[in-house]
C-alpha cells in the first residue's frame, strides 16, 4: 500500500504569543468533489502534552505538507498554533485538491516539528518562501492513519499517539478531526465553545445546504467562475459563541470572453462605418479626400484589432491576467487580476449571510502609458484643439457626435423590429385573429413611436443640409464652421441638390411614417368593427391608393392591410437611408477634425471600456445568482436598475493620476450599458452579445421560468458610481504639495448620481424590499453623512469609501474594489471590509477584530492572490510606505516586503 507522508512543522505567529488558547481559529479548505466518500476531507489537528517541548513554552506553529506519489504534484497548506501551551490547538487545517488520488485505503503520515529557523532546512524551503519565516526545526514526533480510520471513527475524530522516529517511545498525542461546514444549532455551538476552553476542538467544514456556495456549483456558474480558492475561519462572537466564516476567491472566464466579443464588435462597427462612408455618394474633392483619409485610418484600426483578437484566440486555459502582464500589448483589453470574492458567514441566532465583492485592477490603458495624462485630460485637451480645425471641417460637439451614434444605433435596431412586427400583423390578419391582431398592432405602434422619436431631432435635419452643401457642384461663400469647394459632376443621390433642396422635406419624410401607421390603425379598427357588425368594410384610406404593387390573394383582412404595411416599410426604409447618411457625415467630421489623435483616443477608450465592462459583467452575473430568489431585488432590478459602486484606492500623483483619469471615463461609459436576462438554449456556451452595449445573460430554462414576466428579455439598467481615496505615500505627497481636485470632483459628482438613484428608488418601490442589516442607521442618514464627507477637506478620508460601500450593500448593489493591480492595497481594503462586516453584522468581538484582520491578510485568499500574480507571498509594501498608510490598511509583520507590483 502506498503511503503519502505529511510533514507538519511550526512557524512563528507573533500575534498569538503568550496566549494559552486563541479563540481565532482558521483552516484552509480546497473544494474536493470526491463522490465515493461524498464529502470533503479536511483534517483539523490538535496536539496534547507534547513531551519534547520545554516547560512553559508551546510550539510556535506548524506547516503541513501533503505529498502524493512521486509522479504527482504535492499540495501544501499552513496551520498556525496557539503559543504558551503544551497542548496547542492548530489554527489551520489541510484539505485535498480535486485531483488528489484519495480513497479510504489512503494512508497519511503526519510529522510534527517545532520550527524556529528554516533557513538551513532544504526540505522545508518551500514553506520558507511561502511564509517568509526564519526558524530552526526540531523533530517532535510522527504518526500514521488511513482516511477510512478517520471516517469510521466516533464523531469522525481520531486521537493518535506521536512516536519518535524509531517508533520506540511516545512523545505525546495528536487529535485529527474531519471538518464539515454545515448548519449549526445553538447547542452545538455551546459544545464547541466549551470544548475549546477545555483544549478540545470539533470543527465543521462542508457546503451548507441551500447556501450561496451551493448555488454557485451549477453548470452555468461553473462556466463563469473557475479555480476557486477557499479558506475557512472560526471566530468568537461577543456572547462567546462561534461563527464559521468561509472565504472563497475565484477567477472569472468573462475576463477574456467579454473583451474578445467586444473587440469583434468593434471590428464589425468600424467596417460598417467604412461602408457607410462609401455609401455617402459623390462628394466635392475636399470632402472626398477627407473621406479617403478617414477610411484609411479606420482600416488601420481594424487591422490592429484583428491582430489583437488573433493573439487572444491563441490563449487557452487562462481565466485572468496577472498584474505583471498589465503592460503587454495583446492583453491590454483584458482586465487586470479580475477575481470574485465571497464571504459566507454562519453563526447562531442569525440567518446565514453572504457578501460578494469583485476585485480588479484599475481599468486603464497601461500599455499606452500616462506620459501625457489619462483619458479625461486628453479628451478635454482634444476638444479644445478640435475647435481650431473648423477651417477643414464642421465642428460638432461631443454631445452631437454621441447623439449621432445613438441615432444610428436606434434606427439600425428598430428598423428590423418594425419590419418583423408588420409581418406578424399580416399573419394575424390572414388568420383573422382579433386578439393577435391587436397585440401585434400595439407592439408595432410602440416600435414605430420609438423610431419616430429617435429621428425627431434638429441634428438630423442640420446634418442633411450640411451633406447637401458638401455635394459636387454646390457653390456658396465660406461660412464660419463649414467647408465649401467647387466640384465637377452633380451627385446622383436622393437628397436634392443646389437650390432645389427643400429644408422642410425631412420633416415630411419622417412624418409619413406616422401617417402610414395611422392608416394601418384605422384600417384594423374598421375591419374589426365590420366583423363585429357583419358589414362590408369601408374603402381604404387615401394613402393606400398610391400602392401599385401586387397584392396576394390571401383573405379579405390581409388584402386590405397588406398595401398599408408595404407603405409603412417603404417610408421607414427611406427615413433610415437618409438618417444613416446624415449621421455618417456627422461622424466623418468628428474623425476628419482629429486625425490621427482622435482615433488614438478612441482606441484608448475602447481598451478602458473593455476592462470595465468585463468587470461589470462579472459582478452582475455574481449578484444575479446570489439574489435570484430575492423578489425584492428582482423588482428593484426591473423597475429601477442596480447600482454598481467602484471603490478606487489610486493616488492623485504621478502615473496613478493618469490611471484615475482613465478609470473615470471608463466607469462613466458603463452608463450606456444595459443587461438582458434571456433563456439559454440547449448547447449554449454562455454567449454574451452587445448591441449598443446590451449584455445578454442566459439562464437555464428551469431557472428562467421562475423569474417574473416583467424582467424577462427586458433591458435592465446599471448606475455605475466611482469613489476614490488615495491611501499610499504618493497620496501624502499629493495632499501636501500637489493637487487632489480630481479626487474631490469625482467623489462629489458620483455622490450626486448615487443620491439621485436613491431618490428614484424611493419613488418607485418601498424601501422595505431592500435587505435588512443589524446596524440601525438608515439609508437617508448614511447618504447625509457621505454628503458631508465628500465636501470636507480631510487627508485620506477613507470614511468616504466605507460609507459608499455600506450604502451600496444597503441598496442591493454590486461592489467593486480597485487599485493599480488589485493585489496589495485592494487586499487591505477587502479584508478590512470583511472583518468590519463580521464586527458590525455578526457580533465579532471587538478585541478580536485586529487578530481576525491579520489572520485574513496573513493566510487568507488575498495572500493567495498575491502568490498567483507575482509568485511571491508578500504584499508589495515597505516600512516607509506603510508609515503613510492609515493604520487599518497596514498588513501584519512578515507579510510584506520588496515584491513586484
Amino acid at each position: 500500500m502506498e503511503v503519502f507522508p505529511i510533514r507538519l512543522s511550526f512557524h512563528t505567529s507573533n500575534y498569538y504569543e503568550g496566549r494559552a488558547i486563541n479563540p481565532i481559529n482558521k483552516w484552509v479548505e480546497f473544494v474536493h468533489s470526491w463522490e465515493p466518500l461524498g464529502s470533503h476531507i479536511l483534517p483539523g489537528v490538535k496536539c496534547n502534552t507534547v513531551a519534547a517541548l520545554k516547560a512553559g513554552r508551546g510550539p510556535r506553529g506548524m506547516v503541513p505538507q501533503w505529498l502524493t506519489a512521486s509522479d504527482s504534484p504535492h499540495c501544501c497548506a499552513c496551520a498556525s498554533a496557539s503559543q504558551g501551551t503544551r497542548d496547542p490547538l492548530f489554527l489551520t487545517g489541510v484539505s485535498f485538491p480535486p485531483d488528489y488520488p484519495l480513497c479510504e485505503e489512503t494512508r497519511l503520515q503526519l510529522t510534527i516539528y517545532d520550527v524556529r529557523d528554516l533557513k538551513h532546512d532544504g526540505v522545508l524551503l518551500h514553506f520558507l518562501k511561502k511564509f517568509s519565516v526564519c526558524s530552526q526545526r526540531s523533530f517532535l514526533g510522527c504518526t500514521t492513519f488511513t482516511v477510512g480510520d478517520l471516517l469510521k471513527s466516533k464523531d469522525e475524530q481520531l486521537t493518535l499517539r506521536l512516536r519518535t522516529s524509531d517508533g520506540t517511545s511516545t512523545t505525546g498525542t495528536i487529535v485529527v478531526s474531519r471538518l464539515k461546514m454545515g448548519e449549526i444549532e445553538d447547542g452545538e455551538m455551546d459544545q464547541i465553545a466549551a470544548d475549546v476552553h477545555g483544549q478540545k476542538c470539533t470543527l465543521l467544514c462542508e457546503s451548507l445546504p441551500g447556501s450561496t456556495c451551493g448555488k454557485k456549483t451549477n453548470p452555468l456558474m461553473n462556466a463563469v467562475f473557475r479555480n476557486p480558492i477557499c479558506k475557512v475561519y472560526r471566530f468568537q462572537t461577543v456572547d462567546n459563541r462561534w461563527m464559521l466564516v468561509r472565504e472563497q476567491m475565484a477567477e472569472c472566464t468573462l475576463s477574456f470572453l467579454i473583451p474578445k466579443q467586444l473587440i469583434t464588435l468593434y471590428i464589425q462597427e468600424d467596417m460598417r462605418r467604412i461602408q457607410e462612408l462609401k455609401d455617402l455618394g459623390d462628394l466635392s474633392p475636399h470632402w472626398d479626400n477627407l473621406r479617403k483619409e478617414v477610411i484609411a485610418h479606420y482600416g488601420q484600426l481594424v487591422s490592429s484589432y484583428q491582430e489583437v483578437l488573433t493573439e487572444l484566440n491563441k490563449l487557452t486555459g487562462s481565466s485572468f491576467k496577472p498584474s505583471c502582464c498589465k503592460t503587454e500589448k495583446y492583453l491590454e483589453f483584458i482586465p487586470i487580476n479580475l477575481h470574485t470574492q465571497t464571504m459566507q458567514v454562519t453563526c447562531p441566532k442569525h440567518p446565514e449571510a453572504s457578501y460578494d465583492i469583485v476585485t480588479v485592477g484599475a481599468p486603464a490603458a497601461h500599455y499606452q502609458g500616462f506620459k501625457n495624462g489619462g483619458l479625461q485630460r486628453l479628451l478635454n485637451r482634444f476638444e479644445a484643439e478640435k475647435k481650431n480645425t473648423a477651417y477643414q471641417c464642421i465642428y460638432y460637439s461631443p454631445e452631437n457626435t454621441a447623439k449621432a451614434r445613438e441615432v444610428l444605433a436606434s434606427v439600425s435596431q428598430l428598423q428590423p423590429l418594425i419590419s418583423d412586427m408588420a409581418d406578424q400583423l399580416l399573419q394575424a390578419a390572414q388568420q383573422r385573429s382579433p386578439d393577435r391582431l391587436q397585440e401585434a398592432l400595439k407592439t408595432l405602434c410602440d416600435r414605430t413611436e420609438q423610431f419616430v422619436h429617435a429621428l425627431k431631432d434638429e441634428l438630423v435635419k442640420s446634418a442633411l443640409l450640411a451633406l447637401h452643401a458638401a455635394r459636387p457642384g454646390f457653390i456658396q461663400s465660406v461660412q464660419p464652421g463649414t467647408c465649401s469647394s467647387v466640384g465637377g459632376s452633380e451627385a446622383q443621390d436622393s437628397i436634392p441638390q443646389h437650390k432645389d433642396y427643400d429644408e422642410e422635406e425631412w420633416d415630411r419624410v419622417w412624418a409619413n411614417v406616422a401617417k402610414s401607421l395611422n392608416c394601418i390603425i384605422a384600417m384594423v379598427d374598421r375591419l374589426q368593427e365590420h366583423d363585429n357588425n357583419n358589414e362590408e368594410p369601408p374603402a381604404e384610406p387615401a394613402l393606400a391608393d398610391v400602392i401599385t404593387s401586387h397584392t396576394p390573394d390571401a383573405g379579405d383582412w390581409q388584402e386590405k392591410i397588406y398595401p398599408l404595411v408595404v407603405t409603412l416599410k417603404d417610408c421607414v426604409m427611406e427615413v433610415v437611408e437618409r438618417a444613416k447618411k446624415a449621421m455618417a457625415f456627422v461622424l466623418l467630421q468628428e474623425v476628419a477634425c482629429s486625425i490621427p489623435q482622435g482615433l488614438a483616443l478612441r482606441q484608448r477608450r475602447d481598451v478602458i471600456f473593455s476592462q470595465a465592462l468585463a468587470a461589470l459583467a462579472c459582478g452582475f452575473v455574481m449578484r444575479l445568482y446570489t439574489a435570484i430568489e430575492d423578489k425584492g431585488f428582482l423588482q428593484q432590478l426591473q423597475q429601477v436598475g442596480v447600482v454598481a459602486q467602484f471603490e478606487s484606492l489610486l493616488s492623485t500623483y504621478s502615473e496613478e493620476i493618469g490611471m484615475l483619469e482613465d478609470m473615470e471615463v471608463g466607469i462613466a461609459d458603463l452608463r450606456r450599458v444595459t443587461f438582458k436576462i434571456t433563456e439559454a438554449k440547449s448547447g449554449d456556451a454562455l454567449p454574451f452579445f452587445r448591441d449598443y452595449y446590451t449584455v445578454e445573460v442566459p439562464l437555464p430554462c428551469g431557472l428562467f421560468e421562475t423569474l417574473p414576466k416583467e424582467i424577462k428579455d427586458k433591458p435592465l439598467h446599471i448606475y455605475p458610481v466611482l469613489f476614490n481615496v488615495g491611501i499610499n505615500q504618493q497620496q501624502t505627497l499629493a495632499e501636501r504639495f500637489g493637487d487632489i481636485s480630481l479626487q474631490e470632483r469625482i467623489n462629489q459628482k458620483n455622490f450626486e448620481i448615487l443620491d439621485n438613484y436613491y431618490k428614484l428608488l424611493s419613488d418607485k418601490m418601498p424601501l422595505e424590499c431592500l435587505p435588512s442589516f443589524q446596524t440601525q442607521t438608515n439609508l437617508k442618514e448614511l447618504l447625509e453623512t457621505l454628503a458631508q464627507h465628500v465636501v470636507t477637506k480631510k487627508r485620506k478620508n477613507v470614511e468616504i469609501l466605507w460609507l459608499a460601500g455600506t450604502i451600496c450593500r444597503r441598496l442591493n448593489g454590486i461592489r467593486f474594489t480597485s487599485c493599480k493591480s488589485a493585489k496589495d492595497r485592494t487586499s487591505m481594503s477587502v479584508t478590512l471590509e470583511q472583518c468590519s462586516l463580521l464586527r458590525d453584522e455578526h457580533e465579532l468581538k471587538k478585541e478580536h477584530f485586529v487578530r481576525a484582520l491579520d489572520c485574513m491578510r496573513r493566510e487568507g485568499c488575498r495572500i493567495e492572490n498575491v502568490q498567483k500574480n507575482v509568485k511571491c507571498r508578500k504584499y508589495a509594501f515597505n516600512v516607509l510606505q506603510l508609515m503613510a498608510f492609515p493604520k487599518c490598511y497596514r498588513p501584519p509583520d512578515g507579510t510584506y516586503g520588496k515584491a513586484e507590483t
